[in-house]
C-alpha cells in the first residue's frame, strides 16, 4: 500500500447525519431537541416512560434541534 490509508465503508451505527434545525422564535429559548420536548410532554400528560424512551429521546434529539434564534446569525 504505498502510504495511503484504507478505506472501508462505516457501519449503520457509525453513521452520523447531520442534524436538522428548526426555528421557533417566541416558543423557544436557547436550544432543546426534539426528543427532550416529546419527553416533557409526554410527562405532562403522565404517561409512564417505557426502556425504549431514552433511547428513542436521544436518536430525536440527534435528528432535530429545535431553537429561537439563527444559528451562526443575528436574530
Amino acid at each position: 500500500m504505498s502510504g495511503e490509508a484504507r478505506h472501508r465503508t462505516p457501519r449503520p451505527d457509525e453513521v452520523r447525519r447531520p442534524t436538522h434545525r428548526m426555528r421557533l422564535p417566541g416558543f423557544v429559548d436557547g436550544e432543546i431537541g426534539l426528543g427532550t420536548v416529546v419527553k416533557h410532554a409526554t410527562q405532562m400528560l403522565r404517561i409512564r416512560p417505557c426502556g425504549g424512551c431514552e433511547e428513542r429521546a436521544r436518536q430525536l434529539n440527534h435528528w432535530m434541534t429545535l431553537t429561537g434564534r439563527r444559528v451562526g446569525g443575528k436574530g
